[in-house]
């Protein structure tokens, strides 16, 4: 191999491709031939099975071992498009072949020749056609051909040209990122054996052993960097905490914390006191698990010593939710809770900022407003934020900045399988609250057909009679996005004038001005409006005891997660509560999620389910912009998440340091992929 790195040696330096393609090239991120190396299929055709051209079905996609019977022929369609046209056939029978717009293609194909042709099997007017199928001489031996993402001008055959090419350019011995202790220990294949399998695999177990060694590593660098975050990232903590009023705090409280929110609490007390490094704490737990009783029991003990708490909650209803619950919970300390928001009018804005600056206020709660330049605190102690999912790091990062490295809580009420915390958080301590106060009691969950939906109505007519509230959720809010979605506006105008006539409704969605919606909370939090039909905006809402009734239209266009959430807004007072699941498809997925729904208010089990059926993206939220971009790794994969962090705990055990020279390819792999989402190829 060259002295320089493979990194630093462009695409261009490849036969067939000049500064035009290379620009193509560009556009899917390759620049080096190292990026070529690195960009992996993104799927795989199956030439190993070869069907016989009278067996093949149509509509399905098949690898045919057949000679080409007759010269192509080309002609001018519509549009100036080309067709070209050709016969081939095996011992079994004929089928045609036909390319659209490729004018080389009489070029490329022989008559007497025997070609594999792969695509799909339609039939057109002149009988049973392969429509461009990818194609390669029989004695080129390929059996698993690698398909790549492409852009226009650059398809995949070419794509697979320039790889094969790079390939050829790896040195004898890659160095590799895994001593070989590890790769003993573990089961995996050498990295330059796993780089050309991966491309082109000789047979499906090597195309296996290629992925479980990629992405494992993919994900063992991932994992390792983010304790690295957790360990290093923030310094020495300028805030000390010496006492632990917490006991204290329980005092005022009108209710026992359960043993779940004490360990909690007992958590972070050690990580505030024990340490110089700043806390970095998740506490996660179920809807109602109690997790704003362990923040103020924390913001307590923080502001008894002498420093000020800001809590930011993602929306003006929620931030308004909270200050409620701290001013009653402090009413009898000497605590001054403050509120800043970005409805305030700018005057009171300017009185609030100007209290937190001169340290009159000790615990302040806030939306975005909290972390605007113009916002900042005498001595910021602790920084909480509510439901993580909805912010990114930056925004987190903006509110430490306001403090002397402050110590950091941040709380979910969105459950995250295990497996997936350990990388998503990989930077943060975990708390799990994995006990409900005994006053709550599960909501019961039926899932109903649209022809049932009057039974629904009339079961909240009965729960309103009775002095309690329901909501009615919808997925959308204007007409047309989807036939088959009622919107929000429009289905609370039916319900107004033909359903509920005698019976306040009110209609609060993403699109309504904040004061708007504000108001209309606060009707349905006092009582005025009994039935409330919304969008998800309420998904992470105010919190109203009296509520005992959630219907959810179209449920199945809602992830397990998001309905789990949605019901939470139910069953937070004595009464029993209930959900109704209101979805017409019958597929085995769309039942198999509303089973779970229906048989558990477990919200980690919930969340597993999730996990198993539509992959992570219900999980990252903004999160997801604070992680580094996976090639190949793929976060539903809970074994290789697993077999991830046991290589990790390895790794740390048997080399001790990172810094270990055994480690060195493997340590800048961390560097290069936490800077730049890059890979590395040692020279």
């Amino acid at each position: 191999m060259a002295s320089s790195s493979l990194f630093n040696k462009s695409v261009t330096s490849l036969s067939g491709i000049g500064a035009k393609r290379a620009e193509l090239f560009n556009k899917l991120g390759i620049k080096s031939i190292a990026d070529l190396v690195y960009f992996y299929p993104r799927t795989y055709e199956d030439w190993s099975v070869v069907t016989k051209i009278e067996n093949l079905e149509f509509g399905e996609n098949a690898c045919i071992k057949a000679v080409l019977a007759t010269p192509v022929e080309s002609i001018c369609i519509s549009g100036g498009r080309i067709l070209s046209k050709t016969t081939v056939y095996d011992d079994t029978s004929t089928i045609n072949i036909v390319f659209f717009n490729n004018r080389y293609i009489g070029n490329m194909l022989s008559v007497g020749k025997e070609y594999y042709f792969y695509g799909r099997v339609t039939y057109e007017n002149y009988g049973a056609v392969i429509i461009s199928p990818t194609f390669a001489p029989v004695e080129s031996g390929v059996k698993i051909r690698p398909i790549y993402r492409q852009t226009a001008g650059l398809p995949s055959k070419s794509i697979e040209k320039a790889v094969e090419n790079a390939l050829k350019l790896l040195p004898d011995v890659v160095k590799d990122s895994f001593p070989e202790q590890v790769r003993r220990t573990f089961g995996l294949c050498g990295l330059k054996e796993a780089l050309l399998n991966i491309h082109f695999p000789s047979s499906h177990e090597m195309l296996e052993a290629a992925k479980k060694r990629l992405v494992t590593e993919e994900l063992v660098v991932l994992n390792l960097g983010m304790r690295n975050l957790k360990n290093n990232n923030r310094g020495e903590c300028g805030v000390k905490i010496t006492t632990d009023y917490s006991e204290d705090f329980e005092k005022f409280l009108p209710f026992k914390l359960t043993n779940a929110q004490k360990r909690a609490v007992s958590d972070c007390i050690n990580d505030i006191t024990q340490s110089n490094a700043p806390m970095n704490r998740l506490v996660q737990g179920d809807v109602g698990s109690g997790k704003t009783a362990v923040a103020v029991s924390v913001s307590y003990t923080v502001v008894k010593n002498g420093f000020q708490a800001a809590f930011m909650a993602p929306t003006e209803i929620l931030a308004r939710q909270h200050y409620d619950t701290f001013c009653k919970l402090f009413e009898n300390t000497h605590i001054n809770v403050g509120i800043l928001t970005g409805a305030l009018k700018e005057s009171e804005k300017k009185k609030i900022r100007q209290q937190i600056a001169d340290g009159e206020l000790d615990l302040i709660i806030g939306t975005h407003a909290l972390i605007t330049d113009k916002t900042d605190f005498k001595n910021l102690g602790l920084a909480i934020t509510d439901e993580q999912h909805r912010f990114g790091v930056a925004q987190r990062a903006r509110l430490l900045s306001k403090g002397d490295n402050p110590h950091l809580l941040v709380m979910s009420a969105t459950p995250i399988p295990r497996t997936l915390g350990l990388i998503i958080f990989g930077d943060l301590d975990i708390s799990i609250i994995d006990e409900l106060p005994p006053s709550r009691k599960p909501v019961k969950t039926v899932r109903f057909f649209s022809n049932q939906r009057s039974r629904g109505y009339k079961f909240i007519r009965s729960e309103v009679e009775a002095g309690r509230q329901a909501y009615i959720v919808c997925p959308l809010v204007e007409d047309g996005e989807l036939e088959d979605v009622v919107s929000v506006e429009h289905y609370a105008q039916e319900l107004m004038a033909n359903v509920f006539p005698d019976i306040p409704v009110g209609l609060v969605h993403g699109h309504m001005k904040a004061d708007e919606k504000e108001e209309v909370m606060h009707r349905f939090v006092t009582g005025e409006i009994s039935v409330l039909v919304a969008t998800t905006v309420i998904e992470v809402g105010v919190d109203v005891p009296n509520a005992s009734v959630i219907m959810i239209e179209n449920a199945e266009r809602f992830g397990l997660s998001q309905l789990h959430q949605l019901r939470g807004r139910v069953g937070r007072g004595s009464e029993q509560s209930y959900c109704i699941l209101v979805s017409d498809k019958d597929n085995q997925m769309t039942k198999e999620r509303l089973d779970v729904m229906c048989s558990t208010n477990d919200g980690f089990k919930i969340a597993d389910e999730d996990l198993r059926m539509r992959g992570p993206g219900d999980f990252f939220g903004e999160r997801q912009h604070g992680l580094p971009q996976m090639a190949i790794a793929d976060f539903a994969d809970t074994k290789s998440i697993e077999l991830s962090q046991k290589i990790a705990d390895y790794i740390l055990f048997a080399y001790k340091d990172l810094r270990n020279d055994e480690l060195r390819i493997l340590n800048s792999e961390i560097n290069r992929l936490f800077d730049n989402g890059g890979h590395n190829i040692m020279n």
